[in-house]
């Protein structure tokens, strides 16, 4: 097992939208990475980007110190080490550099990281990228989530934490609007067609599955209602874990705060102009692009399953 770990160097995944994929995504990675030398663990991303829910699957029971529901537990646990003298003190703590800067000097931070190690603890900092230039050293494993999730477990040759933060910073936005076109999409559907809507990941898009038939809607006069609400320019905002709202119209959605602020920051949404079936899964599958190339990814993608249809024949 530890011969395994120390093998590996960097491993990457779509980044799932609903807070379930997430913290199913989470149990996997801890499953496949996590190992019980590993003390210090580095997450790295942007606000929204599903880091607190990718921890909770990783690490459940876990308390975290600044949570999405706006909960901030004080004193900060990770600072009060030598004051907990009860049997039963935390082997894991959970640390967010950026929130906790507003509050305590960096310096203080990273000898409280630092001192917990030294204590035997294991801790969970998220946005290590901010405290690892004082710190010194590097994470045991180092996740960084954007369009991707990515897991490094660095050696003295790196991957560096900044090295995985930009491309988790670069690629978040195609995320962001990938999630909100499929939700413009799911909107745009009837009820019916919505109560049977799966998803699924591609690169820079989605991906919503229908099972046993093929809905009866035209895709291209669904992609133009999209674009329509896209150049309207509607407000898109978080209203409770299910839900987010459209144009001040409620949506249910599994990953609330994983969208752009308003549509009009989707570009170059197309969507494929066919279903595509899907005979392992008996599904047929809506697929959507985003972003720059968005048309020529569809097309590639089509190609490809296209090639897995001849090779089966």
């Amino acid at each position: 097992m530890k011969e395994r770990q120390e093998s590996h160097i960097l491993s990457t995944y779509f980044a799932p939208r609903g807070r379930t994929r997430m913290y199913t995504l989470g149990m996997q990675l801890a499953q496949l990475y996590l190992s019980p030398f590993d003390k210090l663990i580095g997450i790295i991303g942007e606000a929204g980007s599903g880091k607190s829910a990718l921890i909770r699957g990783m690490f459940p029971g876990l308390e975290l110190t600044n949570d999405d529901d706006g909960v901030y537990v004080r004193p900060l646990p990770l600072l009060d080490i030598d004051d907990q003298r009860s049997y039963f003190t935390p082997y894991t703590y959970h640390v967010d550099i950026r929130f906790e800067n507003g509050f305590t000097q960096m310096s203080t931070l990273a000898e409280a990281i630092d001192h917990a190690l030294h204590s035997g603890k294991r801790v969970i900092v998220e946005h290590f990228d901010l405290v690892y230039p004082l710190l010194g050293y590097n994470a045991n494993l180092l996740i960084s989530v954007g369009e991707q999730v990515t897991i490094a477990r660095p050696t003295l040759f790196g991957p560096e934490p900044q090295d995985i933060r930009d491309a988790a910073y670069e690629s978040l936005s195609y995320r962001l609007m990938a999630h909100t076109a499929e939700d413009l999409c799911e909107f745009c559907m009837s009820p019916e067609d919505l109560a049977r809507c799966g998803h699924d990941d591609v690169r820079h898009g989605f991906v919503i599955t229908f099972p046993d038939k093929a809905p009866n809607f035209d895709i291209q006069e669904l992609e133009q209602k999209v674009n329509d609400m896209i150049r309207a320019d509607l407000p898109i905002a978080y209203i409770d874990p299910r839900h987010v709202s459209i144009d001040g119209h409620s949506h249910p959605c599994t990953g609330p705060r994983i969208h752009v602020a308003s549509t009009g920051q989707i570009y170059d949404f197309h969507l494929l102009h066919h279903f595509i079936y899907d005979r392992f899964g008996h599904r047929y599958l809506l697929v959507g692009c985003v972003g720059e190339g968005a048309e020529e990814n569809l097309q590639k993608l089509d190609a490809q399953q296209q090639k897995q249809w001849d090779l089966a024949e």
